[in-house]
Parts: C-alpha cells; sequence; structure tokens
C-alpha cells in the first residue's frame, strides 16, 4: 500500500493538518470507510457461527474485502489532485478534474457497500456489538456523503458525478434502516 499504510494513527493525522493538498478529504474518507468496514467486520465476526466462520464470502470477508478497498482508494487519493494543480490551461484542468473525480467516486461507492452490509450485520449481530455494527454505518454514510461532495465540487454532471451521488443516497438510506432497526 505504500506510505500511507506504514503511517502510525498520529503521523497520519499530522500529515492530514499540514499545509499540503494531501492527504485532505478523499484519503480522510477512505480511512473513515475503512474503519467502519472493520466496525462491520468485529461485529460479523463476533456473531459469526463457527460452523460458517470457514466460508470466503460471509458478511465478515466481505467487510474485510471493503476495507482492503478502501486502503487502496486511499493510497490512490494521495495522488489524484496532483495533476489538477499542474494544469496548465483550462482545458487540461477539466480533463484533469474529471480524473481526479474518480477515486472520491469509488470511494463513496465503497461506503454505500459498507453501509448496507453494515445494517445487515447489525440485524443479526449480538447485542453487545450491535451498536458497533450501526457505528460503522454512521461513519460510511459520513464517509460517502463527503466523498460525493468531492465529487461535486470538481464536475457538475456526467457518470462519475451520477455514480457518487447516487452512492451517497445509497448510504444515506442505509442509515435511516439502521435507526429504524
Amino acid at each position: 500500500m505504500g506510505d500511507l499504510i506504514e503511517q502510525t494513527l498520529e503521523e497520519f493525522l499530522e500529515s492530514v493538518g499540514e499545509d499540503t493538498p494531501a492527504p485532505g478529504g478523499g484519503t480522510s474518507s477512505a480511512i473513515t470507510v475503512a474503519l467502519a468496514a472493520a466496525l462491520v467486520e468485529m461485529a460479523a465476526r463476533i456473531g459469526e457461527d463457527p460452523d460458517d466462520a470457514d466460508e470466503s464470502d460471509g458478511p465478515a470477508d466481505k467487510a474485510s474485502e471493503l476495507r482492503a478497498d478502501a486502503l487502496r482508494l486511499a493510497e490512490q487519493e494521495l495522488t489524484s489532485y496532483g495533476p489538477v494543480l499542474k494544469a496548465e490551461t483550462p482545458a487540461d484542468r477539466t480533463t484533469a478534474l474529471d480524473g481526479a473525480s474518480e477515486p472520491p467516486a469509488q470511494i463513496a461507492e465503497t461506503a454505500a457497500g459498507v453501509a448496507e452490509l453494515g445494517v445487515r450485520v447489525a440485524e443479526s449481530a449480538s447485542p453487545a456489538v450491535r451498536g458497533d455494527a450501526l457505528t460503522g454505518v454512521i461513519l460510511a454514510e459520513a464517509a460517502a456523503a463527503a466523498a460525493a461532495r468531492l465529487v461535486e465540487t470538481n464536475i457538475s454532471s456526467g457518470p462519475v458525478f451520477d455514480r457518487a451521488r447516487a452512492a451517497a443516497e445509497r448510504a444515506s438510506k442505509a442509515r435511516e434502516l439502521g435507526t429504524v432497526s
């Protein structure tokens, strides 16, 4: 995963607070998705039937996959905005903004997946960890909304814009379902 995954939490937080453009909102959103996925994974593992623990398609394993995707996107996001800062013409900037919008759109989609999975896990989780799964849902929803906002800041229409907005809506609906449970 490169430098990001090797940083301590304190080092990461310090780097976010520095006067550099990265890591910024996209990477922070992706890290939030990874944290949300880890909470959902933990709740799923605690509630997992020991006979099913070896299956690789259960909710805990799906949450683990989403966590890994989020970390990959966090790393990718570190450099995705660089071309925008280096763009020399308005056309170059537009092209760069289109490219820079893809990672946060994927972060929003991953977050929506975590939120939806988290609701399913919370429904069957042990009462001792149901709140952890729902915390994962809430964090995922916030990350989806933040990532979608980054896309909306970069571009005002198109398929990437639509995907990010739809993902934020999916995550919001999942959170609403989670509060009803």
